[in-house]
């Protein structure tokens, strides 16, 4: 939080989150998972990739790449909001094998850039759905609400999601 200065911060009443990953769009109640399809880890959309790439939404910061498993990434923007990006259903049952972070913990990221590369045809062949939840988690206390955008997905295209601010 400490990017922005205090008058910045009262303007700052929504954020675009840009579409991380190649490939369609799905609502996370396709998702075959019930912890995200019920809305229990958040809000937000997936993404069936058609590419093992995830780039970065917005400029900002990782906040936490899960290290040993790095099938997931949680991103902070400036303004706190943080993004969770979860490569794949169950893959942290993998190890780490197909997944190639290209960013660690605590970096500064710049939107578009090149955050992960994984291997869609590792993870499928292991028996994992590659579908991927974008979402913003519960319980944060600057948010208002969740709207979800885009039919397409393409980085550096229309929004995925737009995070309403208190």
């Amino acid at each position: 939080m400490a990017w922005f200065k205090k008058k910045e911060m009262e303007k700052l009443a929504l954020i675009e989150v840009g579409v991380p990953l190649v490939g369609s769009i799905v609502e996370l109640t396709e998702v075959p998972d019930p912890a995200f399809a019920g809305g229990f880890m958040g809000k937000g959309m997936a993404i069936k990739p058609r590419e093992g790439k995830v780039f970065a939404p917005f400029d900002g910061t990782v906040a936490h790449v899960f290290d040993r498993s790095n099938h997931a990434l949680l991103l902070e923007h400036a303004s706190g909001v943080q993004l969770l990006i979860h490569v794949g259903i169950n893959t942290v049952s993998l190890k780490g094998r197909g997944f190639m972070p290209r960013v660690k913990t605590g970096d500064k990221i710049k939107t578009g850039q090149l955050l992960m590369e994984f291997d869609i045809t590792e993870i499928e062949q292991a028996g994992f759905p590659v579908i991927t939840p974008v979402l913003v988690p519960d319980d944060q206390e600057m948010v208002k609400s969740v709207e979800t955008l885009a039919d397409a997905a393409e980085p550096g295209g229309a929004p995925l999601l737009r995070v309403h601010l208190k």
